[in-house]
This record gives C-alpha cells, structure tokens and sequence, in this order.
C-alpha cells in the first residue's frame, strides 16, 4: 500500500513539472512570437539623369553577284574611306570608331538557275560623349548618300556611365521610403514600428522619362537622353 502511494505521488510530481514546464515553454513561445513580428515592405527612390554616352551603329551595304563579288568587296571598300572621311571631317577620332568585318548574306531567288546574289555588309560603331554632335550627324547623312553610298544608321543607344554609383545614393532615400510605409500600415493596426531588421535591395530600373514600363528583371532603355533611375528596396521592421 505505501509503494503504490509513494507511485502516485511520484506520478503526481511529475505531472506537475511537465505542466510546469510545459506552461514555461508556452509562455516563452509565445513572447517570442509577441516581440518578433516584423513588417516587410518595398521602398523605392528614382532620380531623373541626362545620359553622357552615346552609341551609334551604322552600316554600308552593297549588292553583288557571285561573278563580281571581288568588285563588289573592293566598291564596300572605297565606300568606307568616304564615310570614315565623313566622320573625321565632323570631328570624330579613329579611337571613337569602331569597323566590323564585312559580312555576307545570299539574297534567295526562287528560280534556281539564277545566278546567286548576295549583300555585303559593314557595320560601323561609333562611341562618344558628345551627344549633341552624334546625334546630329545620325540624322544627316546626306553628303555620303549623295556620293551614291548605301550608308544607313542602324541605331542610336544613350547611355548613362554613373549608374552604379547612382545607385548607392539613392538606397538610403528608398529605404526611407520604405519606413514610411511600414510606419502607415503598422499604425493602421495601432502599432509602431520599430528598427530595421533587414534589407536587402532589388534591381535597378533605368527608364525614359515618366515611363512606367518596369521588369522584375531590370530595365535599361536606351531610346532616350532623358533618364530616370530607380532602385528598390525590400525591408523588414520589429513592430513594437
């Protein structure tokens, strides 16, 4: 009889103590989850820029048979010297200009017998800082055509060099944003906010002016001088 009431007992301890403990458990758990909540939000900053680079690609072409294509190499030749006159006559330096290896194309005729023709290409690059005179002389290539040159201007990319370090100075505005955010929401819910817990930033967005066409994976367009940067950032705050 005294063994099975020192069991119950024993038992009865035990119980105790893993309810105890138990509570003490929940208790912390639940703190835990009290004073850990947190709030992720995105902030973002843009700035508007002015690009300071530009890329203008160009091209010669001429049409040749397979019996004259020795010609028409040596015609795509003397065409070059005339444009590259044209270019050094406009202030443009060997080191802005950039030749591509010609390059050919069979041009498809359905009659078989035909004999093949084909078009060869020159690609010509320039890059420059001066904006103004490259975009100009893009737009006016009329003394070249003029000399019986099939010269066309393919593209015209801007460019802005300082964007990394845009990007670093325009973290701290969109981070602020952030909090700003995170401040709204938390005292809707009759809660403050209180340090950062993390962030991390998202990809950069470089835009035309006023253009809303975003991607998840970056953008960068090149269509315009006018430019606006900008970056986000995903941050966590405590909520107290």
């Amino acid at each position: 009889m005294e063994n099975k009431t020192q069991s119950f007992i024993g038992f009865g301890l035990i119980l105790g103590l893993s309810i105890i403990i138990s509570f003490g458990l929940g208790s912390y758990t639940f703190y835990k989850l009290r004073t850990g909540n947190t709030i992720s939000v995105t902030g973002s900053a843009k700035k508007e820029v002015t690009s300071d680079k530009v890329k203008w690609t160009s091209n010669i072409t001429r049409q040749a048979k397979a019996s004259t294509i020795k010609d028409g190499y040596a015609k795509i030749a003397a065409d070059l010297v005339e444009v590259k006159s044209f270019l050094s006559t406009n202030g443009l330096e060997e080191k802005d200009i950039v030749i591509s290896p010609v390059f050919m194309n069979e041009i498809y005729d359905q009659n078989a017998q035909a004999e093949k023709n084909y078009n060869l290409v020159q690609n010509i690059e320039v890059q420059s800082s001066d904006i103004p005179k490259i975009t100009e002389l893009a737009k006016n290539t009329t003394l070249v055509a003029s000399k019986g040159i099939l010269f066309a201007t393919n593209s015209l990319e801007y460019y802005y060099s300082r964007l990394a370090d845009m990007r670093v100075s325009l973290l701290p505005d969109a981070i602020a944003d952030a909090k700003a955010r995170a401040a709204s929401i938390a005292t809707a819910g009759g809660n403050q906010i209180g340090a950062i817990k993390s962030a991390s930033s998202g990809v950069v967005q470089v835009l035309s002016a006023n253009s809303v066409e975003v991607s998840d994976y970056g953008s960068y367009d090149t269509s315009k001088i006018q430019k606006e940067i900008m970056v986000t950032v995903k941050a966590s705050f405590a909520i107290n």
